[in-house]
Protein backbone atom coordinates (compact mmCIF):
# COMPACT_ATOMS: atom_id res chain seq x y z
CA UNK A 1 0.00 0.00 0.00
CA UNK A 2 1.27 3.74 -0.95
CA UNK A 3 0.32 6.35 1.94
CA UNK A 4 0.59 9.92 0.60
CA UNK A 5 1.38 11.58 4.61
CA UNK A 6 1.15 15.72 4.69
CA UNK A 7 4.20 15.90 6.97
CA UNK A 8 3.12 19.45 8.32
CA UNK A 9 5.02 22.84 8.84
CA UNK A 10 8.12 21.55 10.08
CA UNK A 11 7.90 21.06 14.23
CA UNK A 12 8.36 17.21 14.49
CA UNK A 13 5.24 17.39 16.70
CA UNK A 14 3.10 18.48 14.21
CA UNK A 15 2.36 15.72 11.93
CA UNK A 16 -0.68 14.38 12.61
CA UNK A 17 -1.59 11.33 14.96
CA UNK A 18 -2.40 9.06 11.23
CA UNK A 19 0.56 10.32 9.85
CA UNK A 20 3.01 9.63 12.59
CA UNK A 21 1.40 5.82 13.05
CA UNK A 22 1.92 5.34 9.55
CA UNK A 23 4.82 6.11 9.42
CA UNK A 24 5.88 4.02 12.43
CA UNK A 25 5.13 0.60 10.27
CA UNK A 26 6.58 2.14 6.78
CA UNK A 27 8.97 -0.26 5.26
CA UNK A 28 10.05 2.54 2.83
CA UNK A 29 9.94 6.07 2.87
CA UNK A 30 10.44 8.94 0.03
CA UNK A 31 10.15 12.16 1.70
CA UNK A 32 11.32 15.63 -0.03
CA UNK A 33 14.78 16.34 1.22
CA UNK A 34 15.37 19.38 3.15
CA UNK A 35 11.81 20.41 3.08
CA UNK A 36 10.81 18.19 5.56
CA UNK A 37 12.21 17.84 8.99
CA UNK A 38 14.52 15.17 9.29
CA UNK A 39 13.18 14.55 13.02
CA UNK A 40 9.95 13.11 11.74
CA UNK A 41 11.87 10.09 10.42
CA UNK A 42 12.06 9.02 13.78
CA UNK A 43 9.02 7.74 13.33
CA UNK A 44 9.83 4.80 11.04
CA UNK A 45 11.43 2.10 12.42
CA UNK A 46 14.78 1.04 11.88
CA UNK A 47 14.56 -1.51 8.98
CA UNK A 48 12.64 1.39 6.98
CA UNK A 49 14.57 2.26 3.42
CA UNK A 50 14.70 5.75 3.36
CA UNK A 51 14.45 7.72 0.01
CA UNK A 52 15.32 11.30 -1.00
CA UNK A 53 12.50 12.54 -3.08
CA UNK A 54 15.11 15.51 -4.49
CA UNK A 55 17.46 13.94 -6.70
CA UNK A 56 14.72 11.78 -8.14
CA UNK A 57 12.24 11.83 -10.70
CA UNK A 58 8.51 11.68 -11.24
CA UNK A 59 9.13 7.83 -12.77
CA UNK A 60 11.82 6.71 -10.39
CA UNK A 61 9.41 7.35 -7.81
CA UNK A 62 6.53 5.84 -9.48
CA UNK A 63 9.11 2.66 -10.26
CA UNK A 64 9.84 2.53 -6.35
CA UNK A 65 6.75 2.54 -5.55
CA UNK A 66 5.52 -0.30 -7.99
CA UNK A 67 8.39 -2.46 -6.66
CA UNK A 68 7.65 -1.26 -3.19
CA UNK A 69 3.95 -2.34 -3.93
CA UNK A 70 4.67 -5.45 -5.68
CA UNK A 71 7.33 -6.85 -2.61
CA UNK A 72 4.04 -6.19 -0.17
CA UNK A 73 5.67 -3.44 1.44
CA UNK A 74 3.96 -0.07 3.14
CA UNK A 75 5.70 2.54 1.51
CA UNK A 76 5.27 6.15 3.02
CA UNK A 77 5.49 9.72 0.30
CA UNK A 78 5.96 11.91 3.40
CA UNK A 79 5.40 15.37 1.55
CA UNK A 80 5.58 18.80 2.94
CA UNK A 81 2.89 20.47 4.68
CA UNK A 82 -0.48 19.13 3.63
CA UNK A 83 -0.25 17.08 0.04
CA UNK A 84 -2.81 19.07 -1.83
CA UNK A 85 -0.83 22.69 -1.46
CA UNK A 86 2.16 22.78 -4.22
CA UNK A 87 3.41 18.95 -3.82
CA UNK A 88 3.15 17.57 -6.92
CA UNK A 89 1.76 14.75 -6.00
CA UNK A 90 -1.58 14.70 -8.50
CA UNK A 91 1.03 13.12 -11.23
CA UNK A 92 2.46 10.87 -8.72
CA UNK A 93 -1.39 9.68 -8.05
CA UNK A 94 -2.50 9.44 -11.51
CA UNK A 95 1.04 7.18 -12.27
CA UNK A 96 -0.34 4.68 -9.59
CA UNK A 97 -4.18 4.80 -11.12
CA UNK A 98 -2.94 3.88 -13.86
CA UNK A 99 -0.63 1.24 -12.88
CA UNK A 100 -3.28 0.15 -10.93
CA UNK A 101 -1.69 0.66 -7.68
CA UNK A 102 -3.88 1.40 -4.47
CA UNK A 103 -3.20 4.31 -2.11
CA UNK A 104 -4.51 7.03 0.19
CA UNK A 105 -3.48 10.03 1.37
CA UNK A 106 -3.27 11.65 5.24
CA UNK A 107 -3.83 15.56 5.22
CA UNK A 108 -1.43 17.75 7.17
CA UNK A 109 -0.69 20.72 8.94
CA UNK A 110 -0.17 23.15 5.92
CA UNK A 111 2.56 26.08 6.62
CA UNK A 112 0.45 28.62 5.84
CA UNK A 113 -1.38 27.60 8.97
CA UNK A 114 1.67 27.17 10.58
CA UNK A 115 3.06 30.53 9.88
CA UNK A 116 -1.22 32.26 11.09
CA UNK A 117 0.32 30.27 14.55
CA UNK A 118 3.36 31.69 14.82
CA UNK A 119 2.62 35.01 13.80
CA UNK A 120 -0.77 34.63 16.07
CA UNK A 121 -2.99 36.13 13.95
CA UNK A 122 -6.42 35.36 12.36
CA UNK A 123 -6.39 35.69 8.50
CA UNK A 124 -10.21 35.75 8.48
CA UNK A 125 -10.81 39.55 10.05
CA UNK A 126 -14.59 41.14 10.57
CA UNK A 127 -14.44 44.19 8.89
CA UNK A 128 -11.24 43.51 6.87
CA UNK A 129 -11.10 40.25 5.03
CA UNK A 130 -13.04 37.18 4.77
CA UNK A 131 -11.05 35.70 2.08
CA UNK A 132 -7.96 33.93 1.88
CA UNK A 133 -5.69 33.86 -1.42
CA UNK A 134 -3.24 31.01 -1.72
CA UNK A 135 -1.01 31.73 -4.58
CA UNK A 136 2.16 32.06 -5.98
CA UNK A 137 4.54 34.18 -8.54
CA UNK A 138 5.22 32.26 -11.61
CA UNK A 139 8.30 31.23 -12.11
CA UNK A 140 9.60 27.85 -13.45
CA UNK A 141 6.43 26.85 -13.56
CA UNK A 142 4.10 28.95 -14.97
CA UNK A 143 0.48 30.34 -13.17
CA UNK A 144 -2.71 30.87 -15.22
CA UNK A 145 -3.03 34.54 -16.83
CA UNK A 146 -6.33 34.99 -14.51
CA UNK A 147 -4.44 33.77 -11.20
CA UNK A 148 -1.57 36.52 -11.63
CA UNK A 149 -0.46 37.93 -8.20
CA UNK A 150 -1.66 41.36 -9.69
CA UNK A 151 -4.93 39.82 -11.45
CA UNK A 152 -5.54 38.61 -7.49
CA UNK A 153 -4.17 41.02 -5.37
CA UNK A 154 -7.21 42.79 -6.90
CA UNK A 155 -9.62 41.51 -4.78
CA UNK A 156 -8.35 43.26 -1.91
CA UNK A 157 -8.49 39.85 0.35
CA UNK A 158 -5.78 38.34 2.73
CA UNK A 159 -3.25 36.62 0.35
CA UNK A 160 -0.23 33.82 1.58
CA UNK A 161 2.19 33.59 -0.83
CA UNK A 162 4.43 30.24 -1.41
CA UNK A 163 7.17 29.78 -3.53
CA UNK A 164 8.42 33.21 -4.30
CA UNK A 165 10.59 34.40 -1.84
CA UNK A 166 13.40 34.74 -3.88
CA UNK A 167 11.49 36.88 -6.90
CA UNK A 168 10.41 39.31 -3.95
CA UNK A 169 10.83 42.56 -6.47
CA UNK A 170 8.68 41.09 -9.31
CA UNK A 171 6.07 40.11 -6.00
CA UNK A 172 6.02 43.62 -4.54
CA UNK A 173 5.46 45.22 -8.35
CA UNK A 174 2.48 42.97 -9.07
CA UNK A 175 1.01 43.37 -5.35
CA UNK A 176 1.10 47.34 -5.76
CA UNK A 177 -0.19 46.82 -9.88
CA UNK A 178 -3.06 45.19 -8.50
CA UNK A 179 -4.14 47.74 -5.56
CA UNK A 180 -2.12 47.17 -2.61
CA UNK A 181 -0.32 50.08 -1.79
CA UNK A 182 3.36 50.41 -0.84
CA UNK A 183 2.28 50.78 2.80
CA UNK A 184 0.58 47.72 3.32
CA UNK A 185 1.37 45.26 5.96
CA UNK A 186 3.37 41.94 4.88
CA UNK A 187 5.14 39.25 6.72
CA UNK A 188 7.63 37.14 6.00
CA UNK A 189 7.39 33.88 7.82
CA UNK A 190 10.95 31.81 7.04
CA UNK A 191 10.64 28.07 8.13
CA UNK A 192 7.33 27.96 10.15
CA UNK A 193 7.38 26.46 12.91
CA UNK A 194 10.88 25.18 12.62
CA UNK A 195 13.53 25.70 15.64
CA UNK A 196 15.44 28.56 13.43
CA UNK A 197 11.77 30.27 12.17
CA UNK A 198 12.40 33.85 11.41
CA UNK A 199 9.49 36.29 11.47
CA UNK A 200 9.95 39.76 9.57
CA UNK A 201 7.31 42.15 9.78
CA UNK A 202 7.47 44.78 6.46
CA UNK A 203 5.38 46.21 4.12
CA UNK A 204 4.70 45.39 0.43
CA UNK A 205 7.40 48.41 -0.73
CA UNK A 206 9.52 46.72 1.30
CA UNK A 207 9.59 43.28 1.07
CA UNK A 208 12.53 42.97 -0.62
CA UNK A 209 14.94 45.09 1.34
CA UNK A 210 13.97 43.40 4.47
CA UNK A 211 14.06 39.98 3.22
CA UNK A 212 17.67 40.76 1.86
CA UNK A 213 18.60 42.32 5.65
CA UNK A 214 17.33 39.05 7.26
CA UNK A 215 19.31 37.00 4.74
CA UNK A 216 16.18 35.19 3.57
CA UNK A 217 15.54 34.16 -0.15
CA UNK A 218 13.81 30.89 0.14
CA UNK A 219 11.62 28.52 2.22
CA UNK A 220 9.64 31.29 3.06
CA UNK A 221 5.60 32.50 2.98
CA UNK A 222 4.71 35.87 2.44
CA UNK A 223 1.32 37.39 3.96
CA UNK A 224 -0.02 40.61 2.94
CA UNK A 225 -3.22 42.20 3.90
CA UNK A 226 -4.66 44.04 6.72
CA UNK A 227 -5.43 41.13 9.13
CA UNK A 228 -1.80 42.00 10.08
CA UNK A 229 -2.74 44.95 11.78
CA UNK A 230 -4.98 45.76 14.80
CA UNK A 231 -8.08 44.08 14.71
CA UNK A 232 -11.16 46.88 15.03
CA UNK A 233 -14.36 45.11 14.19
CA UNK A 234 -16.18 42.72 16.51
CA UNK A 235 -17.40 39.35 15.06
CA UNK A 236 -21.74 38.46 15.70
CA UNK A 237 -20.59 34.79 16.98
CA UNK A 238 -19.53 36.37 20.52
CA UNK A 239 -21.87 39.15 20.03
CA UNK A 240 -24.81 39.46 22.91
CA UNK A 241 -26.56 41.56 21.12
CA UNK A 242 -26.56 38.28 18.39
CA UNK A 243 -29.37 35.34 18.62
CA UNK A 244 -28.33 31.77 17.18
CA UNK A 245 -29.09 28.35 17.69
CA UNK A 246 -27.82 28.12 21.17
CA UNK A 247 -27.75 31.33 22.62
CA UNK A 248 -30.65 33.80 22.61
CA UNK A 249 -29.94 37.66 22.96
CA UNK A 250 -29.16 39.04 25.95
CA UNK A 251 -31.48 41.63 27.32
CA UNK A 252 -30.00 45.32 27.49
Amino acid sequence: MIHFVGAGPGAPDLITLRGAALLARADVVIHAGSLVNPQLLAHAPNHCEVHDSASMTLEEMVALMLRAHEAGKTLVRLHTGDPSLYGATGEQMEALERAGIPYDVTPGVSSFLGAAASLKKEYTVPGGSQTVILCRMAGKTPVPEKEDIEALAAHGATMVIFLSAALLPDLAGKLEGGGYGPDTPAAIVYRATWEDEKIVYTTVGRLDEDAARHGIHKTALVAVGPFLDRQTARSQLYNGSFTHEFRKRAEV
